[in-house]
């Protein structure tokens, strides 16, 4: 019997400074699925380096744009890596080994989050970075929404875990961090727009923002990080309260509503 065939897709655009580094610890995989959303860069040259398999278009919407590439996978088990992500030995070893023998369904895997060249461990969350994520199912397993951000996912099957994680070079620096807030917020709020339920009182809003700010901060051990942990507390805090604003205020839809 033959061993599980694994598709890998990458999600990209304009990821030309990232996607060859990503690439080169993929090549593992029995088929690499290249999504190319928007690119102006050289990332379709790059992409031809390693994969014939490169599906082109323009997607505003997060679900559409995965699930492009995975109807694209003739594999048995898929992979979802990002552009700024990396897939270590380890991880391609304990991947191998555990489509071998498991039944259909997904597998949460670790994820190291760096900004720069520092591993961040603690504090991540509420929207703004995860320690975990489904990314090695089966197809059928993991259906994605239709939000511009954080879609929700359908996840079907039993929960697993692998241990080793991946390396996600998340943000450069707090300049990169700001801009995501920017780009997370602008999204958010164009999916309150599209929702006819997104129109929740301030007041619950600010509540959303603390909780966040003490779950970042306190429950998932951001002051171990200093400065750092606190910014990710304040940016998963700001993140509903300025999408939120944005809704408001960008659509004439400025009259206080507490």
């Amino acid at each position: 019997m033959s061993d599980p065939k694994l598709s890998v897709i990458v999600v990209a655009r304009n990821e030309e400074a990232q996607l060859a580094a990503c690439l080169d610890k993929l090549v593992f995989a029995d088929e690499i699925i290249l999504v190319l959303d928007r690119c102006t860069d050289r990332s379709k040259e790059i992409a031809l380096l390693y994969t014939d398999k490169i599906i082109e278009g323009s997607w505003s919407i997060e679900g559409p744009r995965r699930h492009a590439g995975i109807q694209a996978c003739s594999g048995d088990w898929i992979l979802e890596i990002d552009a700024d992500e990396r897939v270590s030995k380890d991880l391609e070893s304990e991947i191998r080994e555990v489509i071998k023998f498991s039944s259909p369904g997904y597998f949460l895997i670790p994820i190291n989050n760096y900004i720069g060249k520092k591993l961040v461990r603690h504090g991540w969350g509420g929207s703004w970075g995860v320690m975990s994520a489904p990314r090695l199912f089966t197809p059928g397993a993991k259906i994605w929404g239709n939000q511009r951000i954080h879609p929700a996912l359908q996840l079907s099957g039993p929960k697993r875990r692998l241990v080793s994680p991946i390396s996600h070079f998340v943000d450069d620096d707090l300049a990169d961090m700001i801009r995501r807030l920017q780009r997370y917020t602008d999204a958010k709020a164009a999916d309150m727009l599209d929702s006819d339920a997104a129109n929740p009182a301030f007041l619950n809003i600010l509540r959303r923002s603390v909780s966040r700010f003490i779950k970042c901060w306190i429950m998932r051990k951001g002051w171990r990080e200093g400065y750092w942990g606190f910014t990710i507390a304040l940016m998963a805090a700001l993140y509903p309260l300025l999408s939120y604003l944005k809704f408001r205020l960008n659509n004439h839809t400025d009259s206080f509503k507490g």
